[in-house]
């Protein structure tokens, strides 16, 4: 739609309202409705936003390790500029229309905190490279039939699945709450997040979905709506929706798998294929991969962001440890799809459900981008049969605390994204490590309590 048309609609609209959303570094959608007469006044202006949304963490408790805003600033405004071209209508809320934006600084320029911007900043470098990077973020969730009150009442503990087994790929339970299942499928598409397939997946009430591809920006804008509308369609039917990376110590966890390949810069060749090469990989697929490898370490927080996303990252428990990559191999950190030249593509496997999307997504690319620009060789066979057991190659840090600090004291990293972004981002890692670590928990009470 054009800009007049978004502008018509709106005003026509009989809700009078508008909403709009940015994303805080955690991958929280932060939001508003404003008026629509406020809303068409701003369009082409900024919208002022407290830059709490990144001064406090997903609890909001406010840091006080950052340098960005704090008390020592008066959390100020911080300038927000919508992007038109994520208009929506919320298919739940009678379509009202709704906006993504990105803040700014005082010079119009990208505030290096924003997740949005800085994937904005990789696509820019991949651009500049004769790259057009198509990407896609699939997701597995566990589903409760439970409400905000009822999972606070019992402290999050007992709840009630959704529906009950194991049960993966089944038509069954997908008829057992079909109602909720259709909703899903069906609103998510109304809303600009094209399913391209929804299924029940191993574990008691645990649905996943992929989402069709699309150029990064907006895969990346799928990804996170795809989250945030999940939970809002679960409201509706009594369902409460996690995407934590790992529940129980008893089920698998999961998965974010972002999918991602590399077409020039017309959109109409795919340059990872290549049918003169060894497994149709081209030479540029192999750089990328290697690049991705060599990288991995040194960005695994934003794949990776919270203490929960190393629950999942276990031996045997369908998520990679070790640095291995594979021909479609479900047991290596990265999997290599090469097939014909429309499919051939990357999955990169550590990725889970609990990241920010435009965070994990602006890992992957810039990741593969470092490969490719400095020319490196994927002399790493690929590993066949059990990825967990091929150690040659290194494993992933096993922490949120070692991650972060690998993060933070390897130059690669600000290399990649921009030393204020890695400082801001680490601390905010190490803010979350701290809240973990002086927590009692129930294990050390089972574990201690009687017979120390």
């Amino acid at each position: 739609m054009t800009t007049e048309e978004i502008l018509a609609y709106v005003k026509q609209h009989p809700s009078g309202k508008v909403k709009v959303a940015v994303a805080d570094i955690d991958g929280v959608l932060r939001g508003k409705y404003i008026a629509a007469d406020k809303f068409a006044a701003m369009v082409e202006g900024r919208l002022g936003f407290c830059d709490v949304t990144f001064g406090w963490d997903m609890g909001d408790v406010a840091y006080d390790n950052v340098k960005f805003t704090g008390w020592h600033t008066g959390y100020p405004d911080a300038q927000v500029k919508l992007d038109l071209n994520t208009f929506r209508k919320i298919p739940w809320e009678n379509d009202v229309p709704f906006f993504l934006g990105d803040f700014i600084n005082e010079n119009n320029e990208a505030a290096y905190t924003c997740p949005r911007q800085l994937l904005r900043k990789v696509l820019a470098e991949a651009e500049e490279l004769g790259f057009r990077p198509y990407f896609s973020q699939e997701f597995e969730w566990f589903n409760f039939a439970e409400t905000p009150e009822s999972t606070h009442q019992k402290n999050f503990h007992n709840l009630n699945p959704l529906t009950p087994g194991m049960f993966g790929y089944s038509i069954l339970r997908s008829s057992l709450k079909n109602s909720y299942m259709t909703d899903l499928f069906d609103l998510l598409c109304k809303f600009g997040v094209p399913v391209e397939g929804l299924h029940t997946e191993t574990g008691p009430g645990v649905y996943e979905a992929a989402i069709k591809y699309a150029e990064v920006l907006q895969a990346a804008d799928q990804a996170i709506l795809f989250k945030t509308a999940v939970k809002e369609i679960a409201y509706q039917h009594g369902v409460m929706a996690t995407f934590m990376a790992k529940i129980s110590e008893h089920l698998p966890g999961c998965s974010g798998h972002v999918h991602q390949s590399l077409w020039d810069n017309e959109g109409k060749h795919n340059l990872f294929y290549d049918e003169s090469s060894e497994h149709k990989m081209s030479p540029l697929m192999q750089s990328y991969i290697a690049g991705q490898l060599h990288c991995l370490p040194y960005i695994l927080p934003m794949i990776a962001p919270t203490i929960n996303s190393y629950k999942r990252l276990v031996e045997g428990a369908w998520a990679p440890t070790t640095l291995t990559w594979g021909i479609d191999n479900r047991t290596v950190a990265l999997r290599a799809l090469p097939g014909n030249v429309k499919a051939t593509r990357l999955e990169t496997r550590v990725v889970g459900s609990d990241t920010n999307p435009y965070l994990a997504l602006s890992a992957c690319l810039a990741a593969g981008l470092y490969g490719i620009k400095n020319k490196l060789s994927l002399d790493k066979e690929a590993t066949t049969g059990n990825g967990y057991k091929d150690l040659s190659n290194g494993i992933l840090p096993g922490n949120l605390h070692e991650a972060t600090l690998k993060m933070k004291t390897f130059p690669i990293a600000a290399e990649l994204f921009g030393a204020s972004f890695v400082e801001h981002f680490t601390l905010t890692r190490e803010w979350e490590w701290k809240q973990y670590a002086k927590v009692v928990t129930d294990w050390e009470m089972k574990r201690y309590f009687e017979i120390i």
